[in-house]
């Protein structure tokens, strides 16, 4: 029994060191929801989740070292609940990002967005105007749009140089307007309007160089913090699938060790039934 009992406080131990990148993951999307992806709410479940895994290991680890059936049994039922809504916030995470990305440019280092390009869910909730008016002020006051000028020895980034960076999706749809607005480039967050006509993307007509408007209010914008939260999302979901794995291998083998524990405790050897049917006993009158 003691050889089981410290073998399910070990994967209880090793499970609570896999709860630190799920609470990694859920920081690290909430420092993006602050600054980046402007989306307050899906930090959330992932913390619920690394928190809930620390307390349930520590019970765990708890009842093996006491011996304590209960917080045993405790830490397989609630384990069991964690892995199941961390397979349903994976399977969430996929298929709210599924469709949707960058259009390539010709010439051109960056990618540009398209709303039409996404659906579902994720984009009904972000373009939904009351929505919306807070996750632009949020990009606004991160400044960044402001971060994208560069100067290089105090002369500033020319056209050519610009035209082949790798932008974020947020800075590609917010901070200058669409390539098919056909627009001539002053400076990163500067354009001009051509000699020739304006594009037929609604977008070029709501682009502003006033630097507290610039593209805030174009469906590029929109879709560019979508594609920015498909690549935080698919990282994360990474991470959660490996320590999922993981996860499942440990809590097989905490619930073996469990399962002899409770046949020690119940005076039956494991085999001892089994030799019994094989070689019943003869009784002799």
């Amino acid at each position: 029994m003691r050889s089981s009992n410290h073998l399910i406080g070990m994967v209880n131990f090793l499970t609570f060191l896999l709860s630190i990148p799920i609470l990694g993951g859920g920081i690290w999307l909430s420092s993006r929801a602050n600054s980046t992806d402007c989306l307050r709410f899906l930090q959330w479940p992932l913390i619920v989740i690394g928190i809930s895994i620390m307390v349930v290991s520590l019970a765990g680890f708890a009842g093996a070292c006491y011996r304590n059936k209960f917080l045993m049994w405790l830490y397989l039922v609630a384990m069991l609940l964690i892995i199941a809504a961390l397979i349903g916030f994976i399977i969430f995470a996929y298929a709210v990002t599924d469709k949707g990305s960058g259009r390539t440019v010709l010439n051109r280092g960056y990618l540009d967005y398209y709303l039409q390009d996404y659906s579902g869910w994720l984009k009904d909730r972000v373009s939904d105007d009351g929505y919306w008016g807070k996750i632009s002020s949020c990009i606004r006051d991160s400044g960044a749009c402001r971060k994208i000028g560069r100067n290089f020895n105090g002369v500033p980034e020319s056209a050519d140089m610009f035209f082949q960076r790798s932008l974020s999706p947020v800075e590609s749809g917010c901070c200058k307007p669409p390539s098919d607005c056909g627009f001539s480039y002053g400076n990163e967050t500067f354009w001009m309007q051509g000699g020739g006509m304006v594009g037929a993307n609604p977008d070029c007509m709501l682009w502003n160089n006033e630097q507290s408007m610039l593209c805030y209010q174009c469906s590029s914008c929109k879709a560019g913090v979508l594609g920015s939260l498909k690549k935080s999302w698919r990282k994360v979901s990474v991470i959660n699938i490996v320590v999922l794995i993981i996860l499942v291998i440990f809590y097989v083998i905490a619930y073996a060790a469990y399962r002899n524990v409770k046949r020690i405790d119940n005076d039956e050897p494991a085999g001892e039934a089994r030799m019994t049917k094989s070689h019943p006993s003869h009784f002799h009158l």
